[in-house]
């Protein structure tokens, strides 16, 4: 590197020139950090000069006209320091690739610098001057320091220029070689390297080389000459289209047909044309391969001329080798052109094997790759893509893909041909083999930006890839997934890629994106129609927590696309537990509470109701989750049902219902009558909103489940008649099967009844009560409920009511809802009818006396064996009458024990009082007096209670002891040790009626 020549200024005083010396390293300590290149070495060197500066401070005070020296220091100090002063300032203001092809040059005179200064030290005399003890050390120890110093250029700096010096030496590097080396310069001087970026650094460095009057070192003008000729094979030195017409003015002006090889081309030895060709002490020259064998053999002679060789004398003959590259590139130029006409000859051997060599041709070097390109054969092999042959097809990908490679201009070539991508993505869906290079290719193909937006851009193109990207092929799945990675660049393609399924890049954008494209994400999410398995994936890969974060965002608009993925998300139940478990809820209701912006209140709310839901779902050997742990959240989310609009309305209503069916519904049911949640929602039950409506009516049908009595105090007859009109006008079969379920909730007390009367309620519950009325999921509900509900009717304190049910026909109803499917059913309609029963006795008419002939008389009217009068259905309730029997004591045979007891109670009414025999008899026809004894062994202490209690009655009758007696005996007896005090006192009252024990036991 040749700088500017310094000369020494004529010198003032001293103390002058020590002043500039400061000054100028306190310039050089400066704009050393700005260097472009070998930026450590010139701060290293800054370091140094400023621990000079105390001295000269200290020298500036001294006289120092008499020491020889002294003088001698200063004038080399004063010359190095310019010196590299103008080295620093040249190395920030010079072109930077000009610097990288001169920091060995620079480090070395870096280190010179170092070292004169250090000598210039060692000429101070510091002790005659009387220079302080400190800096006297300081200064000694810096001389060392600086005389041994090392100045290297950055190892990654050796490395191109080792790259440079075995490519220049080489001298027929491809274009790979050139275009990595330029990526690597760019990359040491701190460049982009886009294409443009890479041809305007090349370019400024041409210009740099032709305008700094370099010829005068002529060593260092050949040198760069060299580089510029290397670095100029590089795709970003020339445009495509500087380089198509160099090639057609070269092709051009050659022959039509191959030449021969010259004489001197052919080795001596092998008789082929050489391509490393050495010359030996002889003169002659050989291919080194064979030469190099020949001696190896253990011969010494010339093979040509037989004189004796120095073996070890082996020249590169470079000027022959030139020639014979020249010559094999010309040869090779008009090969590549001729073979055009044989790819459209239609002859499927003939265009294989055209294609094989042009396979072979761009595979042996980079050029060859780049000439065939330039002869315009891109179009013809996007052509062969159509053809019929499959191997034709197979070998146009491949050679398409050779082409494609490191090189954009290709790339850009295939993408302008019509429907170029088009045909190649078609492939994707094709046979493996032919899928697998389609894959390939457009990989190469992505690597261009240009390329890249079209290949997104076709249609059905990212689905397949997705499909290739999960293919039981590794090389295939990994090349596809790379190409997804590639095409990710694309907000539109990110999108259509998570429509396809695959959500990697959609969520990278959203964790770490910019705001806009985060927005994109958010919304795309919000807006998808995802599967089951789509929402389990997204929770596992992470998006809850960028989507959390998004919710705190201060854009709105960013919260809603929030809150809305979150919403979509959360419908899949296991999703809901994982977002309440890491903490999603509170971020929620802060925004219900206190963002003013509807839309969004919508929304969060209808997240909530999902997670709400997604609690219902929990299994018993799980850690149970509640959504809202404090009465606090209990109480500020159930305010805002009165405080939002309709539909906020409904998405919290049915977030409570949903609690209310949680492992948690205890705490909730009980924190919402403390807030007087009834009173709160009889009003939402009048509304015109069905859906606001029904989502009340069921949440109110929850909290009456464990009625209290002083929910009487919020309900009237307009309540009833408001859950009539319901129950009789609502479409909703769930919202009619809920407004039941609340009357059926309600106390059994002579005012609801009346209120039920009123209203006319009897016929309007009564149409629900006929099994085959009923089809759907809710039918059970429906029956379950309306059953309950019509239990008002049946209370016998209220007969009025009581014969209104029985004209309208509940008893036979209630007979047949004993073979009802669900407990429940079953369960309430044995205690209505137990209920009806009841009344029977006092309603059983007494049978009129016979007058007069009773030839003539109307035949009498039949006597009900138990009730011992005129019986009906509906005048008295009897259940012998309605045939309920036989149903009852089928239900008494059944496992539920709720149901056995609940049939048990209908049954006993027919042995009270006076009944006793008659009633005791029937029920041993019926076969019911077994299946009360084997009720002795059931684990329910009240219903053991309530069976011995009838069996001591029922034991009274001696038939009934004689018959039954024995079989009651073991159970009894085991009562009487393992019951309780209640159970083994009747059991042995019992045992003693069957003089099993004597009647004055201890177990009485």
């Amino acid at each position: 590197m040749e700088l500017n020549e310094l000369s020494s200024p004529a010198f003032g005083t001293a103390a002058e020139v020590l002043t500039q010396i400061i000054e100028c390293i306190i310039e050089i300590g400066i704009t050393s950090k700005n260097a472009f290149i070998e930026k450590e070495c010139f701060v290293k060197l800054a370091n140094y000069l400023e621990k000079i500066i105390p001295l000269l401070k200290e020298l500036k005070t001294k006289r120092i006209s008499n020491s020889d020296g002294l003088n001698k220091f200063i004038d080399i100090l004063n010359r190095e320091v310019k010196v590299a002063r103008q080295l620093t300032e040249d190395c920030g203001k010079r072109n930077k690739v000009y610097l990288l092809m001169n920091c060995r040059s620079i480090s070395k005179r870096l280190e010179d610098t170092t070292r004169e200064i250090s000598r210039a030290l060692s000429l101070i005399p510091l002790v005659t001057l009387d220079i302080s003890s400190g800096i006297i050390g300081e200064i000694s120890q810096l001389r060392e320091l600086m005389q041994t110093a090392e100045f290297k250029a950055a190892l990654a700096e050796e490395e191109i220029l080792e790259k440079i010096e075995s490519g220049i030496q080489e001298g027929n590097v491809d274009r790979s070689y050139a275009n990595n080396l330029l990526h690597s310069i760019a990359q040491a001087v701190g460049v982009s390297t886009e294409q443009s970026a890479l041809k305007k650094v090349f370019e400024e460095f041409k210009s740099e080389i032709e305008n700094a009057h370099l010829r005068k070192n002529h060593a260092e003008a050949k040198q760069m000459d060299q580089i510029i000729a290397l670095l100029e094979r590089a795709d970003a030195a020339s445009s495509p289209h500087e380089k198509e017409l160099k090639y057609l003015t070269k092709r051009n002006s050659l022959a039509t047909q191959p030449l021969e090889p010259l004489q001197s081309f052919i080795c001596p030895i092998t008789n082929e044309v050489m391509v490393d060709p050495v010359e030996t002490s002889s003169g002659h020259t050989f291919e080194r391969s064979a030469i190099e064998q020949w001696f190896a053999a253990g011969n010494n002679l010339c093979p040509f001329t037989e004189t004796h060789l120095d073996t070890l004398i082996l020249r590169p003959n470079r000027t022959l080798r030139k020639s014979i590259e020249e010559w094999m590139d010309r040869n090779t130029m008009i090969t590549i052109a001729s073979m055009k006409p044989k790819l459209s000859s239609g002859e499927e051997e003939e265009v294989l094997h055209c294609m094989g060599q042009l396979q072979d041709l761009c595979e042996q070097r980079d050029i060859h790759r780049e000439w065939v390109t330039l002869e315009n054969y891109i179009p013809i092999l996007i052509g062969l893509l159509r053809d019929r042959s499959r191997d034709i097809r197979k070998h146009a990908l491949v050679l398409l893909c050779v082409l494609a490679k490191d090189s954009d201009d290709a790339k850009e070539r295939i993408t302008r041909v019509d429907n170029a991508i088009e045909s190649i993505v078609r492939f994707l869906g094709s046979r493996i083999a032919e899928g697998k290079l389609a894959v390939v290719l457009l990989l190469e193909l992505s690597k261009s930006e240009l390329v890249r937006d079209c290949i997104g851009k076709v249609q059905g193109c990212l689905l397949l890839l997705v499909a290739k990207s999960r293919s039981d092929e590794s090389e295939v799945a990994e090349k596809a997934r790379e190409l997804l990675e590639n095409l990710s660049f694309s907000n539109e393609n990110v999108v259509q890629m998570a429509k396809a399924n695959y959500f990697k890049h959609l969520l990278q954008h959203l964790s770490s994106g910019p705001e806009d494209v985060k927005l994109v994400m958010a919304t795309t999410l919000a807006e998808m129609e995802l599967t089951d398995h789509n929402k389990s994936s997204l929770l596992e890969d992470g998006v809850l927590g960028s989507l959390l974060h998004l919710v705190s965002h201060s854009d709105t608009k960013m919260k809603i696309a929030a809150v809305k993925a979150l919403q979509n998300l959360s419908s899949l139940p296991k999703n809901g537990m994982q977002m309440i478990r890491e903490g999603a809820v509170h971020p929620l209701l802060n925004l219900l509470s206190h963002h003013t912006l509807p839309a969004l209140w919508e929304e969060v709310a209808a997240t909530i109701m999902h997670l709400a839901i997604s609690t219902t779902s929990q299994d018993l050997d799980e850690t149970q989750v509640s959504l809202l742990e404090s009465d606090e959240d209990i109480f500020k989310l159930f305010t805002l049902i009165t405080l939002r609009g309709r539909t906020v309305q409904q998405s919290i209503l049915r977030a409570f219902h949903a609690m209310c069916q949680s492992p948690s519904a205890t705490t909730i049911k009980a924190r919402l009558k403390q807030c007087s949640a009834v009173r709160v929602l009889l009003p939402l039950c009048e509304l015109d909103d069905l859906n606001v409506r029904a989502n009340a009516v069921k949440l109110l049908c929850c909290l009456t489940q464990d009625v209290e009595s002083n929910i009487l105090e919020h309900m009237g007859q307009k309540s009833i008649d408001t859950l009539l009109r319901i129950i009789g006008t609502s479409s909703d079969d769930e919202e009619i099967a809920s407004a039941m379920g609340i009357i059926s909730n309600l106390p059994k007390c002579p005012q609801i009844t009346e209120w039920l009367l009123g209203a006319g309620g009897l016929p309007v519950l009564f149409r629900f009560l006929p099994v085959s009325n009923h089809k759907g999921s809710h039918q059970n509900q429906l029956i379950e409920n309306a059953v309950g509900a019509i239990s008002h009717f049946s209370d016998p304190t209220n007969q009025q009511s009581q014969k209104k049910a029985a004209e309208i026909g509940l008893i036979p109803v209630l007979i047949q809802l004993l073979e009802s499917s669900t407990r429940l059913t079953r369960r309430q309609a044995a205690l209505s009818l137990a209920q009806f029963s009841a009344s029977s006795t006092i309603l059983s008419r007494p049978v009129p006396k016979r007058h007069g002939l009773w030839c003539f008389s109307p035949p009498p009217e039949t006597r009900c064996i138990v009730h011992r009068g005129i019986c009906t259905v509906e005048s008295s309730f009897c259940l012998m009458e309605a045939r309920a029997v036989e149903p009852l004591v089928r239900v008494l045979g059944e496992s539920d024990l709720e149901v056995c007891e609940a049939a048990l109670d209908a049954l006993l009414t027919l042995i009270e009082g006076e009944r006793l025999q008659s009633g005791s008899k029937m029920l041993a026809e019926a076969n019911a007096i077994p299946l009360m004894i084997k009720l002795l062994s059931a684990p329910s202490p009240g219903l053991q209670e309530k069976v011995l209690t009838s069996l001591e009655r029922i034991f009274r009758l001696a038939e009934m002891k004689h018959t039954y007696g024995a079989s009651s005996q073991l159970p009894l007896v085991d009562l009487t040790q393992w019951g309780n005090g209640s159970t083994r006192s009747l059991a042995a009252r019992i045992l003693a009626q069957l003089n099993v024990l004597p009647s004055q036991s201890s177990y009485f």
